[in-house]
């Protein structure tokens, strides 16, 4: 109670000193000051009666703030590692930094082949699959060989008849040449007819015009067994070079042809693509096609790998454009083979400075 009569007597003389007051001021002062000094005595009391109740409180007071330090330590990390994830690896980040234009496109193959029969045959068995990797000159598929097979002995026999008829046709006209000379001789001697002559004289031309006829006869069966043989040979069909299978087209018993023949008739086995010639093509705008020549050095980022800056150059500026879309079509090779780089990807390109080939190498 002393203390709460100090403190009224306080406000009172400092009520006092500042400005004279009011009667009903003065009584409004001491009713306020003594509310607010229950209050304060009031609320001492709970505090403390709260904390001889939950000693637990007192220790844990700073675990709100904690929490919340810990709280927001995690959201800065989260902001940071995903800020690190959207932004660039170094090396690109210097590409693009470097870069003087850029253009999208697609990654293609230089060297890829539709393999497909040279003759019309039905497929006996296919030896690849999608993703295989061949080298050149490997089998891929088997026709069905046993027409060609028929045809080539054919072909043989008709060699063998024709060669024999060449031997009778030599024997014949080594038989007929020197009955001609005699003849020819007598009738200079005046000892034969002229019709005797005559006779020789056809039946030699006859001899020896068989004779050429069985030449070429030979001439033509060599020729058709060579035509037979091939045709045999074709139905083992080969990789042209090495590469991997992109595409498997045929499967055993269906007919395939080399020319398009319509229903269900294959023009093809497999597509093959050489990897190791995978470039990127890229469509320049024809108002900025100045910047950009061969050997140029450039940054390929695929759209499947953004961050990955992989070196290159121009290799080649194709000399035309496209009206359409008023570009030029710029080939840009890769100074490394790696196995994500994949055909028909999308690519975008940064043509780079010369004064960036060093440090782009680097």
């Amino acid at each position: 109670m002393e203390s709460k009569v100090s403190l009224l007597e306080q406000l009172r003389i400092e009520r006092g000193a500042t400005e004279p007051a009011a009667p009903g001021t003065a009584r409004l002062w001491q009713v306020t000051a003594a509310v607010c000094a229950a209050l304060l005595v009031s609320g001492a009391g709970v505090g403390a009666w709260w904390v001889l109740g939950h000693p637990r409180t007192a220790a844990g007071a700073a675990a709100p703030a904690s929490a919340a330090a810990a709280d927001a330590a995690t959201s800065a990390e989260a902001t940071s590692t995903t800020a690190a994830a959207a932004t660039p690896g170094a090396e690109g980040a210097r590409a693009a930094a470097g870069s003087i234009l850029d253009a999208s496109g697609y990654i293609v193959a230089q060297r890829q082949a539709a393999v497909a029969a040279k003759i019309v045959g039905r497929v006996r068995e296919v030896l690849i699959e999608a993703g295989q990797t061949v080298n050149q000159g490997q089998v891929v598929a088997r026709l069905d060989d046993s027409n060609y097979l028929a045809s080539l002995d054919y072909a043989k026999a008709g060699l063998v008849q024709a060669t024999a008829s060449l031997d009778a046709a030599r024997v014949a006209l080594a038989d007929a040449r020197p009955i001609f000379e005699r003849y020819q001789q007598q009738r200079s001697a005046q000892v034969v007819s002229a019709q005797d002559f005559d006779q020789a004289k056809t039946t030699y031309d006859t001899a020896e015009t068989a004779y050429a006829t069985a030449q070429a006869a030979v001439t033509a069966a060599r020729a058709n067994l060579l035509v037979n043989q091939r045709n045999e040979d074709d139905t083992v069909i080969r990789a042209p070079f090495a590469g991997v299978v992109t595409d498997k087209a045929a499967q055993p018993g269906e007919m395939v042809s080399p020319m398009a023949t319509g229903g269900t008739t294959r023009t093809g086995i497999c597509t093959i693509v050489d990897m190791s010639s995978l470039e990127a093509e890229v469509d320049v705008s024809e108002s900025f096609i100045n910047r950009v020549h061969p050997g140029q050095p450039a940054v390929v980022h695929l759209n499947a790998y953004p961050d990955w800056a992989i070196p290159g150059n121009v290799v080649a500026i194709i000399p035309t454009a496209d009206r359409s879309k008023a570009t030029v079509k710029v080939r840009v090779g890769f100074k490394v083979s790696d196995p994500r780089i994949l055909p028909e990807m999308g690519a975008r390109v940064s043509f780079l400075a010369e004064n960036q080939r060093a440090e782009h190498a680097h």
